[in-house]
């Protein structure tokens, strides 16, 4: 995806719920990167620009560059974190803005084994100090772009 394309997607053009649930960490070569808000789990959020509400629905180059980010997105948490699993989900149910998940799973975490969607999260907030690292750690692995 071009990154003026990329860049025509600002946090401002995210659905409401997506900007009131994460943080905006920039952009990944093609989407824009969000965290969730609950800092139990490495929680990540990918956002193509894209009218598109499917990840089927995306042309072949775009759905493979897509996937790619996010299996780099996976082995960061593997590498990085020491997650063993990592759940990587498009929904779009509750919001139908195309967006990709990808969560950092381990025995033991809040939810285990269930899934993270749709239930009560313990409410741990990021720090400035967590976010900041955790940009930095990404950029230094070439996962944000800028």
């Amino acid at each position: 995806m071009s990154q003026s394309r990329l860049r025509a997607l600002d946090i401002a053009a995210l659905h409401e719920r997506l900007a009131a649930d994460s943080h905006c960490l920039g952009a990944m070569s093609t989407a824009l990167l969000l965290l969730h808000r609950e800092a139990a789990l490495h929680w990540f959020i990918l956002v193509p620009a894209t009218q598109a509400q499917d990840v089927t629905d995306l042309p072949g180059a775009e759905r493979a560059a897509l996937i790619d980010d996010a299996a780099a997105l996976a082995a960061c948490l593997k590498d990085a974190y020491g997650y063993p699993k990592v759940n990587v989900a498009a929904l779009g149910n509750v919001v139908p803005q195309l967006h990709l998940h990808v969560v950092g799973r381990k025995p033991g975490d809040c939810c285990w084994p269930d899934p993270v969607w749709g239930r009560p999260l313990p409410g741990k907030i990021w720090e400035a100090q967590a976010l900041a690292e955790l940009q930095e750690r990404l950029r230094n692995r070439g996962l944000l772009c800028g």
